[in-house]
Order: C-alpha cells, then structure tokens, then sequence
C-alpha cells in the first residue's frame, strides 16, 4: 500500500515513515482519517471537496478530518497550489509504523480502531479492483491472486516469515506520485496487501467438565474449522 501501514523495515523508504505515537494512534482510530491519508499518499496533493467526492462523503466532514490531521502531523496544507477559494492539502509521509504491543497495551481501544480502519480500507480496495476486473485489458486479467494459505507456525517462524515477505517485496519498485514518472512503459499501479493473522485453536485436550451427557464435547469448545 502506498499508504502503507508496515514497519520501517519493509518495503518502504525508512526517511518518509512516521511511527505511531499515542497522539498519532488517536487521530487514526477513525476510518474516514485512515483513508483520507491514504488516498493523499497515493494520488498526490488534493482539496477536502475532491476527496469528499473519492469517499462520499461531504467536504464538510473531509474538511474537519482533514484539520484533525492536519493537527497530529500526518498531513499539510499545500501551500503552493492553494488560493482564497481551494485550500490543498499533502500527505506528510509515505507509509505508516505501528506495531508496538505496549502502546497497543496503553491505547486498547484506539489500536482496534485504527486497525479495524485499516482493514476496512483494504476491503474495500480489493472489491473496487475485482468490480473493474472484466474492463482490464486482457494481459493484466490474469495477474490477480487471492489465496489463503493456512500454516502451522511458532511465533518466532511467523516474524521470519513476515522479515523475508518484507525483503521480497523490497526488490520491487514501489509506487508513489513522484515515482510513477519513472517506471517503465506499461507499468501501472499493482497493490499488494499482506496479512498475517494468528488464529489460535482451541485445546485439543478437553477438561472432562466440558463433555456432553453423551460424552462430546460441548459445541462451543470444539475446534474451529476453516471455511475458507
């Protein structure tokens, strides 16, 4: 994501990442705040009215987001392009860190929101690129991939597997406004959206308590099944 949300060791420039703090996590933890930024970091300088007209929402409520950053540093008036009628606004930074359990500790219901945000925005980009699916020209139709890919892992696997996602992707030239002026012919914008979600099983082991009159176990404490 050009507005990314990794850490400073991924795929994106560490000079133009900001790490959260508890003030920065809060002005965050609101959806329409997570895609504002977004869509600054990834078109370039814009108005709170033509960014309203992206979300659909109004310039009212893009304006008074847009201040709210403005605020905790993730975002700046443009002062070049602005004038007594449009007031322009710029991402401040390139991608976003957070992945401190402490200040996610501190800060419970902040973090769920922002990352609840976060994957909001995710989903709604992956519905808009599958909408647009047919209209592609024929040579990207078939370069799109969503897999699942279930694995059993320590957590000390799970950062290795997340450190060599992270250098794989750093081979290949990110995108940014700056930068698109650079690629070569016929490269456009390809997003790449990683998860890695722990997804902790219930004890294969049963207290006796928990069985059924029939010996089973309770419903409820039965293992989960994939249904993806």
């Amino acid at each position: 994501m050009t507005d990314s949300h990794d850490a400073p060791h991924g795929p994106k420039h560490e000079s133009n990442t900001v790490v959260l703090d508890a003030k920065g996590l809060r002005a965050l933890a609101h959806p329409v705040r997570v895609q504002l930024v977004g869509l600054l970091r990834k078109f370039g300088p814009s108005t709170a009215t033509r960014l309203a007209e992206r979300l659909g929402v109004n310039s009212g409520t893009a304006s008074y987001h847009l201040r709210q950053l403005g605020d905790a540093g993730f975002v700046e008036e443009d002062t070049e392009r602005g004038n007594a009628r449009e007031r322009w606004w710029r991402a401040v930074h390139r991608s976003t860190w957070f992945r401190e359990p402490d200040l996610a500790e501190r800060e419970p219901e902040a973090a769920l929101a922002y990352l609840q945000s976060v994957a909001a925005a995710y989903t709604l980009r992956t519905q808009r690129a599958l909408s647009e699916l047919q209209t592609m020209p024929d040579r990207w139709r078939g370069t799109f991939d969503i897999s699942d890919w279930p694995l059993r892992l320590t957590p000390e696997e799970t950062v290795k597997l997340r450190e060599e996602l992270h250098a794989l992707v750093a081979r290949y030239r990110p995108d940014s406004p700056e930068t698109a002026a650079e690629a070569p012919e016929g490269a456009e914008r390809v997003s790449l959206i990683s998860q890695i979600l722990p997804e902790l099983d219930v004890p294969d082991t049963l207290d006796p308590s928990d069985e059924t009159p029939d010996g089973d176990p309770a419903p409820e404490r039965r293992r989960g099944t994939e249904t993806s």
